[in-house]
């Protein structure tokens, strides 16, 4: 493998952790909401809980993608 590319695994494996760590407090946060809300009392917190799940896809998307983009460039190089 050439420098470049081995840099460039490794740029996206450090963007891949930045993402899972965001991901994981995205889902403690949904966890957080939902144990919040309060049925009798009508305290319900269904937009903050929709924007975080849709937050936690999008930092999927985002680890999916450069997934790919690792495998792609291993075998690229082999």
């Amino acid at each position: 493998m050439s420098g470049d590319t081995i840099a460039a695994i490794a740029a996206a494996e450090a963007e891949m952790a930045g993402f899972a760590a965001e991901k994981k407090a995205v889902e403690e946060r949904i966890r957080d909401l939902r144990s919040r809300e309060d049925l009798k009392n009508r305290v319900y917190f269904a937009k903050e809980i929709f924007e975080a799940q849709q937050d936690k896809l999008r930092l999927e998307t985002e680890i999916l993608i450069r997934k790919n983009t690792i495998k792609r460039l291993r075998l690229g190089v082999e």
